[in-house]
């Protein structure tokens, strides 16, 4: 089994010091790497105190938020289309009909307001429950509940999550996970694969996912606060492929003559 302590295995969480990175892109925030590359597995982690803090998941909960959808069958598949409402938001992409992979990567949040009504607070709670999601509660005052109400998660139980989708092992048919984990796809080069996924609350931005390797997987959890809010995004992603590619387990850029 291809898991860190955050699975079982032994090895002790160590605290990483990716503070230049940090400091670099003057940020506040948590990150954990789970690197699974050799044996035992390495669970490094900067800001330990802030890993362990539960925050809402925003966007990164679109992830199991498909699977809950296709396993409701409020989502036929991947091609069912959803019709656009005429609704003009901010971003350019959620203004246009959608199917599952484009509201994945646009992040087209009025679409997963569909799954969330169709499926209903109840249901979602028991499938929270079974997959051990955060603190597992849908439930919400106004606003949709993985942004603005009570669903609320770690990043080392970001990184506990992922490890379970690596291996198909949630509670979802396999071809499901599989589907899912194929949207997710960002980057590839000949022997990697980088499946990512952002998220914003306004207040803190997430970016959560994992690299594959022939010797195995490096799993990746980052979330800092956005005071800048839309001119901090940019930071969450920068960020972790800057220390990603300190540790080998992303290439570094092409450089061009």
């Amino acid at each position: 089994m291809a898991c860190a302590q955050l699975c079982g295995a032994a090895e002790p969480t160590k605290t990483a010091d990716w503070q230049a990175t940090f400091t670099k892109f003057n940020a506040k925030g948590t990150l954990v790497i789970s690197d699974e590359r050799a044996k035992p597995a390495k669970l490094l982690v900067f800001n330990p105190e802030r890993a362990k803090q539960r925050m809402s998941p925003a966007s990164t909960f679109k992830i199991p938020h498909s699977l809950m959808a296709l396993d409701a069958g409020v989502l036929k598949d991947e091609f069912q289309i959803f019709r656009w409402d005429g609704v003009e938001r901010s971003f350019s992409g959620h203004n246009q009909d959608q199917n599952l992979r484009s509201a994945m990567r646009t992040s087209a949040l009025w679409v997963y307001e569909i799954f969330a009504k169709q499926i209903g607070e109840k249901r979602a709670g028991e499938y929270l429950q079974k997959i051990g999601y955060g603190n597992a509660d849908p439930s919400t005052d106004k606003g949709s509940y993985w942004v603005d109400g009570k669903l609320a998660i770690s990043a080392e139980e970001q990184i506990a999550f992922l490890q379970k989708l690596y291996l198909n092992q949630l509670p979802f048919a396999k071809e499901h996970q599989l589907l899912v984990k194929d949207m997710l796809v960002n980057e590839a080069g000949k022997d990697w694969i980088l499946r990512a996924k952002t998220g914003w609350e306004g207040r803190f931005g997430w970016w959560v996912g994992y690299v594959e390797w022939p010797t195995g997987p490096v799993f990746f959890a980052l979330n800092i606060d956005t005071p800048d809010r839309m001119a901090d995004l940019y930071k969450r992603e920068a960020m972790v492929r800057d220390v990603l590619q300190s540790i080998g387990a992303l290439p570094a850029p092409m450089k061009v003559n």
